[in-house]
């Protein structure tokens, strides 16, 4: 798990630097016939408490896509242009990269749980605007997360938006152990929008699903 952006990563510098140096850049394998349906409920998991939604101009964070966030989770956009850049330190610019970007998106929103009393984050990734197709965008996310194996995808929709949906695991050698992930990618006439949920362990990103699970019902595209 990533930790939070805002305004922390520089202090974890040395402990994620150790961390990426010890991970193994996993292949994330792949159900390529696209099993699973269109819309399929991506887990057996309730739905959270609706808090804020966020997406639209004013939110906390400005998107390409709006939904609602669970209760109590607190939003944050990340503002990569004041956090990326030469500060004259290889090691924070090369840091600063690796938390702001992943394969062919850039983080724009932290969706933080701890006021809700868990431990991880829904993030929101944005990527340029094009014809790439989500599926792929996702496909590259994932290759890009080092650790991820295990990928299984599946076509998404919800309402005009349509996209893919993985989940996938990503194991750390350095902590030796393997965790589950999600993500989800749309693609938008702003470009590709990836939402993706992690959490510190799997107990955590199992009890997080509910939060996930609102994003993912909840997702329109900005009006």
């Amino acid at each position: 798990m990533r930790c939070g952006v805002g305004n922390a990563w520089r202090g974890l510098a040395t402990a994620v630097l150790l961390t990426g140096m010890a991970a193994g850049c996993g292949e994330s394998g792949d159900d390529s016939g696209g099993s699973g349906t269109e819309g399929k409920a991506s887990a057996t998991a309730g739905v959270a408490a609706r808090g804020e939604s966020i997406g639209a101009a004013g939110s906390a964070c400005e998107l390409p896509v709006t939904f609602d966030i669970a209760e109590f989770w607190e939003a944050e956009a990340i503002d990569t242009a004041s956090q990326e850049g030469d500060t004259g330190n290889e090691i924070a610019d090369q840091l600063a990269d690796a938390f702001l970007h992943q394969g062919p998106v850039t983080m724009a929103c932290e969706v933080d749980a701890k006021p809700a009393g868990k431990l991880g984050f829904l993030r929101v990734w944005t990527g340029e605007p094009g014809d790439a197709d989500a599926r792929a965008v996702l496909e590259d996310f994932v290759t890009a997360e080092k650790g991820a194996s295990g990928a299984k995808y599946r076509p998404f929709k919800a309402g005009s938006l349509s996209g893919a949906e993985v989940e996938y695991t990503t194991t750390s050698e350095l902590l030796e152990e393997t965790k589950k992930e999600r993500a989800l990618a749309v693609s938008t006439p702003d470009g590709p929008v990836v939402v993706h949920l992690g959490g510190m362990d799997t107990e955590e990103h199992e009890a997080m699903l509910p939060a996930y699970e609102l994003a993912r019902r909840t997702l329109k595209a900005t009006t």
